[in-house]
């Protein structure tokens, strides 16, 4: 156990001829008790410093914990939404070459359809045409015809 400044203040020395000077050894033994008070109150405020300082520093190691646990969530979080983002563009160009694709075979059968009822037309036509063809000529053959001389006199005589 560590001296204490009351255990220097209460030592006694034994007494012998031709010692040292009683006042000498306690003026010196005051001085050592002084200057053991004064390290005791520096060793007690030093460790005040220490536990204060400890306090401090466990209270920023908290904070750095919880700051690299934040950024630890929140990187988590950015990687998750960037993968969900990524996974929904996957999804919406899926979702638009499907659409592309159906347009795209919508518009082959519409235009073939187109070209089916253009084909029929273009018959048609070509039936009318010859129809029509066949009918004027056939018109112009009558008006040549003798019979409808014969109507035109007949007219004319009457």
């Amino acid at each position: 156990m560590p001296l204490t400044p009351l255990d220097i203040h209460n030592k006694e020395f034994s007494r012998r001829l031709r010692g040292y000077s009683e006042d000498d050894v306690n003026e010196f033994l005051d001085q050592v008790i002084k200057d053991y008070e004064m390290y005791i109150r520096e060793n007690k405020e030093l460790q005040s410093q220490v536990a204060a300082l400890q306090e401090r520093l466990d209270h920023f190691a908290n904070i750095e914990e919880t700051l690299s646990k934040t950024i630890i969530v929140a990187q988590e979080a950015a990687d998750e939404l960037r993968a969900n983002s990524k996974k929904e563009a996957q999804l919406i160009i899926k979702e638009a070459e499907k659409n592309a694709d159906r347009i795209i075979n919508e518009s082959l059968v519409k235009s073939r359809k187109i070209a089916l009822e253009i084909e029929e037309l273009k018959k048609q036509a070509a039936i009318y045409r010859t129809r029509f063809r066949t009918l004027v000529e056939a018109q112009l053959e009558m008006l040549s015809s003798e019979q409808w001389d014969s109507l035109e006199s007949k007219e004319e005589q009457q």
